[in-house]
């Protein structure tokens, strides 16, 4: 929690320092399932609001999942891209309904996750994220580790990704995360347009299928 800690201080600090330049765009999604790496959470569409203040290439933001059903989420995240393709981040993911100031390793709430991304030739993005610590309440073991692979075709992207702890049934490292995604923006006037995008996901650890539609605001 001390490493994460640092990274979020350290990125803070970059991002106060040209607050100038600084732009804070709100949005909405909205999806027919929340699918993520592999892993359905909640039942049924979900709604999905953001915040996302920039300064040149850090970000500094809140976003959230919640559907009818009563599933909930709401995590804070900062990121800085380096201009040859490299993008650090820090994750916290929190799950309202939980106490928010609970960081225990039984019961705590909170899961707090650094990750990198490196983009090759703008076509092939590699990327690793780390949980570091043990969260009850938030289902994490500790030392849960994601990666994942993604080549962008011209009309669409294929990814693979594989990882263990709360990606997996068992907690074993095993292919979890196995699909085809796209977008495409449908014209409503000759200045506002909607991006749709579509996935396909299969998760062989778990042997389950999912087609995912959703809307962007």
């Amino acid at each position: 929690m001390k490493k994460i800690g640092l990274i979020l201080l350290v990125m803070t600090v970059g991002l106060a320092g040209s607050y100038a330049q600084l732009t804070v765009k709100p949005a909405m999604d909205i999806y027919s399932s929340y699918i993520w790496r592999g892993t359905q959470y909640g039942t049924g569409p979900a709604f999905q609001p953001s915040v996302v203040a920039s300064v040149s290439n850090f970000s500094l933001g809140v976003w959230g999942s919640f559907d009818a059903m009563g599933y909930k989420e709401a995590d804070l995240f900062l990121s800085y891209t380096l201009p040859f393709g490299l993008t650090l981040a820090a994750t916290d993911y929190y799950y309202p309904g939980k106490k928010y100031l609970d960081y225990s390793d039984t019961s705590g709430s909170h899961a707090f996750e650094a990750g990198l991304s490196y983009t090759l030739f703008e076509k092939l993005t590699l990327s690793g994220y780390y949980i570091f610590n043990e969260a009850g309440g938030a289902g994490t073991k500790g030392g849960d580790t994601y990666v994942e692979a993604a080549y962008a075709f011209a009309p669409f992207t294929l990814f693979v990704g594989a990882g263990n702890g709360w990606y997996t049934s068992d907690g074993e490292f095993n292919v979890c995360n196995v699909g085809i995604k796209s977008t495409k923006e449908i014209k409503v006037t000759d200045s506002f347009s909607i991006p749709v995008s579509g996935s396909i996901v299969f998760n062989p650890e778990r042997e389950q299928l999912y087609v995912v539609v959703g809307l962007s605001f």
